[in-house]
C-alpha cells in the first residue's frame, strides 16, 4: 500500500467518525417532548448511524420497554425532559453491546444520583458532555489503530496466489481482528459491571448484618 493509499484509507476512517451524528446538549430542546417528538428527534439527529435508510433509531415500543425495565425514569404526564433524552442516548449506544440487565446496573446509579437533581456540583448534562466530547477527541487515535490493523491484514495469506481469494482472506482477517478487539473490550466492560454488582451486593450484606446486630 502506497503512502497515498494509506492516507486515503486513514482519511476515510476519520471522515466516518466525524460524520457520525453527535447530539450536543444544546441541540436538545429545553421544553418537554411527547413520545412522537422524541422518536422524530432521535431519528433525525442520529440518521448517520443508520445501517439502512429505513432503520428506526428508537421506536415507541423500545422507549416503553426501557421505562418498563427501569432503564429510563417514567415520563411526567407523558412528556420527556432533556434528561430523559440524554439517558436515551446513553441507552442507544449501550444497547448495541450490552444486555438490558447490564445497562440497568450501570445506568440506575447514574439516574438515581443525577436525574432531575437540583443540587450537586455535576449534572447529568455535564456527564453527557464530558463523555461524548472525550469520545470525539479520541477519533484520531482510534483511526490510527484501525489503520494499523488494516495494514497488518494486507500482509496475511500471501501464499494465496489467486488475487480475488487473497483479497477476500485479507478482508476476513481485518474483520476478525476488529471483532476480537470489540470482544475483548466488551469482556472488560462486563467484568467491571459484575464487580460493581458484587460490591453493591456486599454493601447490602453489610447493612443486613448491622440490622441483625
Amino acid at each position: 500500500m502506497t503512502k497515498e493509499e494509506k492516507k486515503e484509507f486513514r482519511d476515510d476512517i476519520l471522515n466516518r467518525f466525524l460524520s457520525l451524528d453527535y447530539i450536543k446538549p444544546e441541540d436538545i430542546p429545553d421544553i418537554d417532548l411527547y413520545m412522537d417528538q422524541v422518536t422524530t428527534f432521535m431519528d433525525e439527529r442520529l440518521s448517520s448511524l443508520k445501517r439502512r435508510p429505513d432503520d428506526k433509531m428508537l421506536t415507541k415500543t423500545m422507549i416503553n420497554n426501557y421505562t418498563k425495565n427501569k432503564l429510563l425514569p417514567s415520563p411526567d404526564k407523558k412528556k420527556y425532559s432533556k434528561e430523559h433524552m440524554l439517558t436515551l442516548i446513553f441507552i442507544y449506544y449501550f444497547k448495541n453491546i450490552l444486555s438490558i440487565n447490564d445497562i440497568a446496573s450501570i445506568l440506575n446509579p447514574l439516574t438515581d444520583e443525577y436525574f432531575d437533581s437540583k443540587t450537586g456540583d455535576v449534572s447529568l448534562e455535564d456527564i453527557y458532555s464530558e463523555i461524548f466530547t472525550e469520545s470525539k477527541d479520541n477519533a484520531d487515535s482510534i483511526g490510527r489503530g484501525i489503520l494499523h490493523e488494516y495494514l497488518k491484514s494486507r500482509k496475511t495469506f500471501e501464499e494465496e496466489k489467486d488475487e480475488k481469494k487473497r483479497k477476500f482472506l485479507n478482508d476476513f482477517s481485518f474483520i476478525a481482528q476488529l471483532s476480537f478487539d470489540i470482544y475483548v473490550k466488551k469482556t472488560i466492560v462486563e467484568s467491571m459491571i459484575d464487580k460493581h454488582i458484587l460490591e453493591k451486593d456486599l454493601g447490602k450484606d453489610k447493612e443486613e448484618d448491622k440490622d441483625k446486630d
